[in-house]
């Protein structure tokens, strides 16, 4: 039975792919705010290491998959903690779990980003710099005066660098035997979404984006795609970014791939 650390299982995604993983003969070990074997807050450096060594613990050093699903929508304030739990709360993960992942069978990670991970080039990313060196009060900083477009900025900037991490990471993991990829999401029905869509500042924008499938997607398909991805099935998909999003990207960026 593979053991699978998975960050965001309490609701939404996290929780259908903890399902879907399970199902699939998964010992899943939780990490969430709530409602899961490890309570941890990601937004602060302290959760961050808190939840790291609990999992470390709990799986005895040695580890078969990763499942990071934690993140906030552009609703939260302050925005910089967006920024805080969607990039640092992940790729301090990644990093902290590493080890103990070259030390699994068949060893595999899948990241929850998004599909407005492309909306922001990294070239253009405000966040960059900060991402670059490590300094999650920059990031916060840059993020909190950014007024009005906070969130939107700290949602984009905060997925694009985490897919940018993913795609750098590909190297030295597939070196090490330990396959990596990432998710990315259009709208997808969760509390995130939820949230969002009932704060006036996004409501409209939220209601507007829609895929040429016409219709949001259900946390299960997303699921499908992880559990997919975590299986033997997947043994040379590695350093990829699926977009399970309806057609989205293929509508906004048509001539971009």
């Amino acid at each position: 039975m593979p053991t699978t650390i998975m960050s965001g299982c309490a609701t939404g995604i996290g929780a259908a792919a903890r399902k879907a993983l399970e199902a699939a003969g998964h010992k899943v070990i939780g990490i969430d705010i709530r409602d899961a074997e490890i309570i941890a807050d990601l937004s602060t450096q302290e959760g961050r290491k808190q939840a790291i060594d609990a999992a470390l613990t709990a799986c005895r050093g040695v580890l078969d998959g990763l499942v990071l699903c934690a993140g906030l929508g552009t609703h939260v304030r302050p925005a910089g903690k967006i920024a805080s739990v969607n990039y640092f709360g992940a790729v301090e993960l990644l990093d902290g779990l590493f080890p103990a992942l070259k030390k699994g069978q068949s060893p595999a990670a899948v990241v929850i980003s998004s599909v407005a991970s492309a909306h922001l080039p990294w070239d253009k990313n405000p966040l960059a710099s900060a991402f670059e060196n490590g300094d999650d009060a920059m990031a916060q900083a840059i993020v909190n005066g950014a007024g009005e477009q906070g969130g939107n900025l700290a949602y984009a900037g905060s997925k694009n660098g985490l897919t940018v991490a993913i795609r750098k990471r590909a190297v030295p993991w597939g070196k090490d035997g330990v396959r990596l990829n990432s998710v990315a999401p259009g709208a997808t029905e969760t509390p995130l979404l939820q949230a969002s869509a009932q704060d006036p500042r996004f409501a409209k924008s939220i209601a507007e984006f829609l895929p040429p499938m016409g219709r949001r997607a259900d946390p299960a398909e997303m699921a499908s795609v992880i559990a997919f991805l975590m299986s033997p099935g997947a043994s040379y998909v590695h350093g990829a970014q699926i977009c399970v999003d309806g057609g989205i990207d293929a509508q906004m960026r048509p001539t971009q791939f």
